[in-house]
């Protein structure tokens, strides 16, 4: 039943569930119409029955059975992120889904030197801190829905100037379009984040996020370089037609042919070596 309702959706989450249900050769019919909740989780008809599965803001207001409220604590003492289902009102159970860390991103955030690193989840605290605590992560927000992300992330940007986000669902692009640079993963990432980002990684490794880094500086010192290149030349060439020492045929030559174009173009090309 997860599985079927889960297959409708691209939210990793549910993707998790998909392929641990895949991993155990399990089969499912296809299910009905099917209502995403965001931030919360997913409503459909399966099978006649009309199922929702997601966390507990999904059924706020509703009495979970104690036996189901005891397993789904201890589940999240351990960190793991929850999944209650239920069908036609009555509840049915919990899936339990672990975050992993990426590989290394311990490595990259230093390889970076980013001052200050933030975690802004959906998840519960203890989750969050999981993460964090492996990661080496600062500061954790979490419980938060998409539009609490918004906010942190205004709060953020008032609190320290400049501030890039990395995101990979549908959840993080409204977030990442309040960041100075929103870089979505490009591999797991939605096409929402995509189009929302500034960079794309276009592979889902996070080892490239110090590459586009320096990349981008080096990009920019070019700039700052062609610019010092192109105002100087202008600078030179003004006093030299008022005082009649160049004919205004040769300042335009010069400015506008190939000296001050070749020295600007060649300089730019350096970018297509940087490694």
């Amino acid at each position: 039943m997860a599985a079927a309702v889960e297959s409708r959706s691209a939210h990793p989450l549910a993707q998790a569930v998909v392929a641990e249900a895949k991993g155990r050769s399990l089969s499912w019919a296809e299910a009905g119409e099917t209502e995403s909740v965001t931030g919360k989780g997913v409503r459909a008809e399966f099978d006649g029955q009309k199922v929702a599965i997601g966390n507990a803001r999904l059924f706020d207001g509703e009495a979970v059975p104690e036996a189901i409220q005891g397993h789904a604590e201890r589940l999240q003492t351990e960190g793991k992120t929850l999944m209650l289902i239920q069908a036609d009102g009555q509840f049915l159970g919990v899936v339990a889904l672990a975050d992993t860390p990426r590989e290394g991103v311990k490595q990259v955030l230093e390889r970076v030197g980013i001052r200050k690193t933030i975690m802004l989840t959906g998840d519960n605290e203890r989750v969050g801190r999981a993460i964090a605590n492996v990661v080496g992560l600062d500061e954790v927000q979490a419980g938060l829905l998409p539009e609490d992300k918004v906010k942190a992330m205004e709060e953020l940007g008032q609190r320290y100037g400049q501030v890039a986000m990395v995101g990979d669902g549908v959840n993080d692009a409204p977030p990442m379009a309040r960041a100075t640079v929103g870089i979505a993963m490009g591999g797991a990432g939605t096409d929402v984040a995509l189009e929302t980002a500034d960079v794309a990684l276009m592979a889902d490794d996070l080892s490239k996020l110090p590459f586009a880094v320096a990349l981008s500086r080096a990009s920019r010192r070019i700039i700052r370089q062609n610019l010092f290149v192109s105002l100087g030349v202008v600078a030179l060439l003004i006093p030299a037609t008022l005082f009649g020492w160049a004919g205004i045929g040769v300042a335009v030559l010069i400015h506008e042919g190939s000296t001050v174009v070749v020295v600007v173009v060649v300089n730019a090309l350096r970018l297509l070596a940087y490694r």
